[in-house]
């Protein structure tokens, strides 16, 4: 699949971010190795630590499909500067997906790609336990 395609998908599940006290909307596609792709969308709650990022939704959809393998993630917001996944979905991304492509816009047709590894350099995994 393409960027741009996959940055058009993170655009689409963008709009189904639910984010009253924010409003700071967030979405992403997680493309899997044979091609599927899963988006996700941020969630807000009043609390904000249950809150969940919209990485985090994509992969835990994938996950919860029986996918395992993984090879891009496109994550789009609405802000002028480009905006990078929070650690926690770093390292969630990191566990389950390796050094994947992380392709990063905003909706004023910013772009950037990186590696996972450029974002969460010296993460802890399990080679370490």
């Amino acid at each position: 699949m393409t960027a741009e395609k996959l940055v058009e998908l993170a655009l689409q599940a963008r709009e189904n971010a639910y984010a009253p006290y924010s409003n700071f909307k967030v979405g992403a596609a997680l493309e899997t190795s044979s091609g599927k792709v899963f988006a996700g969308c941020n969630v807000e709650n009043s609390t904000y630590g249950l809150t969940v990022c919209a990485e985090r939704v994509a992969l835990w959809k994938a996950i919860s499909e029986g996918e395992r393998e993984f090879v891009s993630i496109a994550v789009v917001a609405g802000s002028e500067r480009l905006v990078y996944p929070c650690g926690a979905c770093r390292q969630l991304l990191w566990e389950f997906c390796g050094n994947i492509e992380v392709i990063l816009a905003s909706t004023q047709r910013h772009r950037e790609t990186r590696r996972l590894a450029d974002l969460l350099p010296s993460p802890f995994d399990r080679s370490l336990l």
